[in-house]
This record gives C-alpha cells, structure tokens and sequence, in this order.
C-alpha cells in the first residue's frame, strides 16, 4: 500500500526580527505580509494543492503553541482546510519535539512533511517536483530534506554538502552538515556546486522517526510519549499533557537527528537532499520580505499607502497611514498603528535588539499590538485617557464574547455594522445598525453576533479602572478562564 503524504506545519516561533509587524502574540506565521490577504500560514497549508493526484494525501497536522489556537483555528478555516488536526505546544521545545508529536499523532506508515509555517514558496509546482521524489526515498525508509539551490554566498543560513546521486540523479546522498559559514567559506562553496542551502523542510515516515528518535533522542522521545499519553481533547484541539512536555529537552530536527545519520549505517535511515530550487525564502528579516517583494523602477518594495521620492533599494511597509520618503537608500520603514520602525537595510537582523530592549524594560510592544486578536474576533483601541478608553469591536458570524461583569468600568456599545444580540442584565434582545445600550458597572452583560456578517460595534469605557482583568466570567464558548482578556 501507498504510504500516505501527511503536512505537518511547524507553526511556533516569535519572528522578532520582524517586528513591530510580528510580535508573541501575533508572530508573523499568522501575518498576510505579501500584501494579498493570505497569511503564512494558509499559504503553507495550501501548498501542496495541484500535487499529483497518485500522491495520497492525508490531513494536515498543524502543531503551535497553545496562546496561537484560536488564531490557527480561524485562518485554517478561512482557508478552507476544516479537517487538520492542531497539536497545542504547552511551551515551545524547538521542531524535534513538535514533529516527534506529529509522529505519535499519525499512522505509522505515513510520510511526514514538516514544512515551517513562516517560509516562502514561489513557485509551487516546482516543489510538488522535489516532494514527489522526497516522497518516494521517505516511503522506502529514507530521511529526507530539500536542500535550496544557492544563488549567492549567504552567510546566513546552514548548508548540506552532497554526495554521490541516487534516484536517477533527483536526489543525493549526504556527506555532512556545516553551520553558518564566513563570507570567504561560504563564496567557496557557491563556486564549488556541491553546496546547498538547509532550507529547514523535511520528510520522513512516522515510525522511521520514530526509531531514529529512540536512538538518538530517548528521554526527548519519553517525555514526548508520556505527553501525548496524558493528552487531554480540547473542543477541535489536543493537548499534550503540560508537565511532562515541559520536560522534554529542546533542540532542533537538524541537530536532534539529520545530522547524525549520515555514516551511520547500522541505524538503517538514510540521509538524502532533493535540490530545490522554488523561489525560497524563510522571511527571516526585512531584508528578506524586500527580496521577494516586488519592486518599482528604483529597486523600493511598496506595501500599504506608501511614497517615495529620491529613494532607491528600499522596503516601506504602512498599515495605517501613508509612509513618505525622501533622498535615502537602502532603508526599511515599516509603520503600525503603535510603532515605526526605520532600519538600515543591512542592519534588519538587529532588529530582535529592539524587541529584547523593550522585553528589558517590560514594555507590552515587544508582545502585543493595538488590535488584538481574540477566538470570537478582535478589538483595537483607537484612544483612550485616565478615565476611559474607546475600542472599534469585530466579532466574527456565529461567535459571542463570554458573559461577564466588571468591577471598575461601565460600558456604552454603538452598532456599526451587522446586528448584535446583547445580554444586558436580566434582558437579552437585538440591537441593528445606529442603535446602543448602556451597560452599567456591575451589570451581568454578553455580546453575540446571530448574523451571516460581522458584527461591528464601537465601545466606550468609562471608569477608574480600565485594565483587560477587571473581568469575572460566568460562561464561555471557549473555555478560557475566569479573569483573562475579554
């Protein structure tokens, strides 16, 4: 029997080089930065659509950190993908762990592509080509990973050197890994051909995994193990148990295992690299997005409400307003409502810099934007002062937020758009477009969208106390505690 291709989409990481676009609580898998509206996420998970069909696929495994569900949930969904499985990381231990969870999670005999949710694919058909090879080495017991045709002496990613071919010359056996190289090293190795970038993609059957794990990685494959064992169900989520996953060393598929197999012969798991050449990038900075951006007759990539004038080999990035440039080269603007960042071009990896600075001085940037996202929709505080703040509110068809009650604040809800079923006290009852109530401090209150479009409402706080846990719920569709964000 054909063994099953299942996606497993690697969806941790904080992406703070990023920033302010990418922070923790909304990193930049989950942001749409091509300027199209899908975000990295929805775009791994379509991927592989158009594959050849005699490829039996299975459905994707997605694995994130708990805090990220919701968000996966609903971009998964927007896509149209209903039926993944989400794996919740109670703390992140790196990707061995999380494709190690995958692995338990699956048949033993299905081929396991682990494709981070942050990379970029241009050309897809170029890398159904590469898979389909990948594929066959992984079903016969081979480890496989795609190895990124190199275009020019980047010191800033690992490289696999080839051996000898196999598969007709589709693919190579692996003589050794090296780190990231100098300059002078990594030139010598463009110039050599035998070079190719680790683009961090892999394939490899579950119970070979599996093996090599119990080989090379045992208490990392125990601790793993007893977590899935005391795994709970969470509505569409599972959750491994928490403190035997936190006991679990951390460490990478790279170092964890594809290194170690080549020359090891007796463990029985081949190494292999398929070259790929597919318009690759894992958007590790803003340098990056630049790279694969289009860009005008001056070398500048425009997203958002941009102008630039004298202005050459530049990224402007607006969310909100218009972002204007004038006689500079080679810089990287990127605006949010509640920050600007300006980079030398050169210089964007030291943008983590930024975000460990901010995490030093407990500054909630380095975490959270303006709008927040939460299962039921969003809410973004356009203003606020000592004693109120005003807040555009999004809920999604269908969802409701918790029924609640606060301590230090009343509440007055403006219909926008859409139409709201509220509970206010002891009544419940609809309000359309233009429509408001009062909700008063300590009254027991509920927002709810019964509609086929969203709900949109613009909400004014007032009260000596304005902050995010001055909640007590009494319901809520998502299980989410008694005093957390709304």
């Amino acid at each position: 029997m054909m063994s099953a291709l299942l996606p497993v989409i690697l969806c941790g990481g904080s992406g703070t080089r990023l920033w302010p676009l990418s922070r923790e609580t909304y990193p930049k898998q989950f942001l749409a930065l091509g300027g199209d509206g899908v975000s990295m996420l929805q775009d791994t998970a379509r991927r592989l659509d158009g594959m050849a069909a005699h490829i039996p696929r299975a459905a994707p495994i997605v694995v994130c950190n708990h805090e990220h569900r919701f968000l996966a949930a609903q971009q998964l969904r927007e896509a149209g993908i209903a039926d993944a499985r989400l794996i919740l990381e109670p703390v992140g231990r790196n990707t061995a762990p999380a494709l190690t969870l995958a692995a338990l999670a699956a048949d033993p005999q299905s081929v396991l592509l682990a494709m981070p949710a942050d990379h970029v694919m241009n050309q897809p058909a170029r890398l159904h080509a590469a898979a389909e090879v990948a594929w066959r080495l992984a079903g016969e017991g081979a480890m496989v990973t795609f190895g990124i045709v190199a275009d020019r002496p980047e010191t800033g990613y690992g490289y696999i050197q080839k051996a000898e071919p196999v598969a007709g010359g589709a693919a190579f056996a692996i003589r050794s890994f090296a780190e990231k190289p100098s300059l002078e090293l990594a030139r010598s190795y463009l110039e050599g051909g035998a070079h190719l970038w680790n683009s961090g993609l892999f394939m490899v059957r579950a119970d070979q995994w599996l093996k090599a794990m119990a080989a090379l990685q045992p208490a990392m494959l125990q601790a793993c193990q007893a977590a899935v064992e005391h795994s709970d169900r969470d509505l569409d989520f599972i959750r491994p148990h928490g403190e035997s996953f936190a006991a679990c060393p951390a460490d990478s598929i790279d170092y964890a295992v594809m290194e170690h197999l080549p020359g090891n012969e007796s463990l029985g798991i081949p190494a292999r690299v398929v070259p790929l050449d597919a318009g690759w990038s894992d958007l590790g900075a803003w340098d990056a997005l630049w790279d694969v951006l289009p860009r005008d007759q001056d070398g500048n990539a425009h997203t958002g409400q941009t102008l630039a004038v004298d202005t050459h080999d530049s990224l402007l990035f607006s969310e909100s307003c218009l972002v204007a440039t004038v006689g500079v080269d080679n810089i990287v603007v990127v605006q949010t409502p509640d920050a600007v960042l300006v980079a030398d071009k050169r210089r964007t990896q030291d943008v983590k810099k930024i975000v460990a600075e901010l995490k030093a001085q407990q500054r909630s940037l380095a975490s959270t934007h303006r709008k927040v996202h939460r299962p039921w929709g969003w809410y973004d505080s356009i203003d606020q002062g000592e004693r109120f703040q005003v807040k555009r509110i999004v809920v999604h068809p269908g969802a409701s937020l918790s029924l609640q009650m606060h301590h230090h604040r009343a509440e007055h809800w403006i219909v926008v758009r859409g139409t709201a079923q509220v509970t206010n006290g002891e009544r419940t009852f609809l309000l359309g477009e233009n429509e408001s109530t009062y909700i008063p401090l300590g009254h027991v209150h509920r927002l709810a969208n019964p509609g086929k479009v969203p709900l949109e409402i613009i909400e004014v706080q007032s009260g000596s106390y304005l902050g995010e846990d001055d909640i007590v719920r009494f319901e809520d569709t998502y299980g989410r505690a008694a005093a957390t964000a709304i």
